[in-house]
């Protein structure tokens, strides 16, 4: 037999084993298609939290758990936690500039700068204050890591280069390969900055703008036109940052060269050991802005299956519910930005493994299912419940969560993102393997699509996590291979992803999406009936958390 038959047999035999699996499955391609038809539908409006989509969808979660008989899950004995969002819009800048030495340099809104606020106020301002830069921004203790030194950020602005020092690193640099080469790390995120900033009492944060490092361009940095939302504080709580955002890369250049400095030097210098924080001399930034402020009341929607023998410990299932409401109309004149696809499909996937442990016995452990509030202004809804959990963190055995699924067909593989963060990503591959199928990690590391996504407020305080997406590297699909997958990825991020153009289509095909559902299907039922605790890998960041409560699973 010749090779090029047996490679044929081979490829045949591997597409029939995949089929197959797919097909033996309680997961429902068409109750899929149904949910995500309903919730991508222009009567939903986009599923913008405080909206009348809102109502229509906590109403439509809370109808489908209790027709599978599930259990309120929410507070207070009921199916939702409530979640009051500050919402804030910034006007036309009042003021909006540089000042190094004599030299006053006017900044663009949009253009050169892009900031906004997630203080409770109806003016925000800054007057001259002193600028620092101070490098990526790392505090790092675990990996000997500390960009800040002894330099005092009260009252300042501190201005921060974008992802982790290691980023760009060469071979042979001192940084090369403690914070994970390419693939970002925590502190990579600028949501890491500003909390640092927050934390150093600093009144502004702007990061370094460039596309390689950030993972996206600048019209998307400008696309939230100076809206925010972040969670409602206490006041003692509020953070210190009066404006937080992005600098151009343009004008971050032109503003070092007139401090005196180099910025390409500066990043050279930021990825070795001995770089400490330093003032942009004679540099000072002043800005103010108008703002629009209110209280958005949002909910959390939470059901669950309680344990029969360990009811105390919590297998969680997981998806957003809100995706991007109405926006500016498209090409087509469309302006219900629908969330067919993020995360429409992810809700769709909860409730079928949801039907399928309520198919069989009893679990041994807790099965919740929550489906997050304004998981697209920045994961609060996730966040307050981490904040605010209604079942103990250190007794939820792991988070699941399943968000954005390619509709290209059946895949040979699964793709990881993560890799390296914990042992539930060897449970995906041994229950892969079990459909004929690979783990192919994440192609694109760098964009940090690990910290991205719902799961990620549970994994900051140590729950073991597994995030199920479809954008982290075309898949290879049994009809096309590597290049149609993506394909299939270039086309949602381009064409669909937070636009109105991501909607239900006739051409989906649900068949690899069945795929990772069953995936996420097989590792909470085998969780949901062991006594077996995942584990954070050495290197994660998320272990040493996990660890400070290991007593109370014992």
């Amino acid at each position: 037999m010749s090779r090029t038959l047996l490679a044929l047999l081979a490829l045949t035999t591997a597409a029939a084993c995949v089929q197959a699996d797919a097909a033996d499955t309680p997961i429902d391609a068409a109750r899929i298609e149904e949910a995500v038809k309903i919730l991508g539908s222009d009567e939903f409006g986009g599923r913008a939290p405080g909206t009348p989509g809102e109502e229509r969808t906590v109403a439509y979660l809370v109808s489908q758990s209790q027709e599978i008989g599930l259990e309120p899950g929410g507070e207070n004995g009921g199916w939702t936690q409530r979640v009051d969002l500050l919402h804030t819009q910034l006007g036309e800048p009042e003021e909006l500039s540089v000042t190094v030495g004599d030299n006053e340099v006017p900044w663009t809104f949009a253009e050169d700068i892009y900031v906004s606020t997630l203080q409770p106020v109806d003016r925000t301002a800054i007057d001259n204050a002193e600028m620092v830069f101070v490098g990526y921004g790392v505090d790092a203790p675990e990996r000997q890591w500390d960009d800040f030194g002894d330099v005092d950020l009260k009252g300042k602005v501190a201005v921060f280069l974008v992802n982790d020092p290691d980023f760009e690193a060469k071979e042979g640099d001192p940084v090369a390969g403690k914070f994970s080469g390419q693939a970002m790390t925590y502190y990579g995120r600028w949501s890491y900055k500003f909390e640092e900033a927050d934390r150093r009492g600093a009144i502004g944060a702007l990061v370094v703008h460039d596309t390689p490092g950030a993972g996206y361009g600048w019209s998307t940095v400008i696309s939230g036109g100076g809206e925010n939302y972040g969670l409602v504080r206490a006041p003692e709580d509020v953070t210190s940052l009066k404006l937080q955002g992005w600098i151009s890369g343009e004008a971050a250049a032109d503003l070092f060269k007139r401090a005196g400095l180099d910025l390409a030097a500066e990043r050279t210098r930021a990825r070795t050991d001995a770089f400490t924080a330093v003032p942009l001399k004679d540099a000072t930034f002043s800005a103010a802005f108008p703002v629009k402020q209110q209280v958005v009341q949002s909910r959390n929607v939470l059901a669950r299956i309680p344990g029969a023998k360990r009811p105390d410990e919590t297998v969680m299932i997981a998806a957003h519910w809100d995706a991007y409401g109405i926006g500016a109309p498209d090409a087509e004149g469309r302006t219900v930005r629908a969330g067919a696809n993020d995360d429409g499909i992810g809700l769709a996937a909860m409730f079928e493994i949801a039907r399928a442990f309520k198919a069989g016995p009893q679990p041994d452990r807790s099965v919740v299912f929550a489906a997050w509030t304004a998981e697209e202004r920045g994961l609060l809804g996730s966040e307050y419940y981490a904040l605010n959990p209604i079942y103990p963190l250190e007794k939820t055995v792991a988070n699941l969560t399943v968000d954005v699924l390619q509709t290209a067909g059946l895949a040979r593989d699964v793709i990881l993102i993560g890799e390296g963060q914990n042992s539930l990503e060897d449970d995906l591959g041994r229950f892969a393997k079990a459909q004929g199928r690979t783990v192919t990690p994440d192609s694109a590391p760098e964009r940090g699509l690990f910290y991205r996504a719902d799961h990620f407020s549970l994994a900051k305080r140590g729950v073991p996590v597994l995030l199920m997406m479809g954008l982290g590297g075309g898949a290879d699909l049994v009809e096309g291979g590597r290049e149609a997958g993506e394909a299939w990825v270039a086309d949602y991020t381009k064409n669909r992803y937070h636009t109105p153009g991501d909607r239900w289509d006739e051409t989906w095909n649900l068949a690899g999406a069945v795929q990772d559902i069953d995936l996420v299907w097989d590792m909470a039922r085998d969780l949901a009936f062991s006594d077996r605790w995942p584990t954070w890998k050495d290197g994660s960041e998320f272990k040493e958390v996990r660890q400070k409560s290991a007593e109370a699973r014992r």
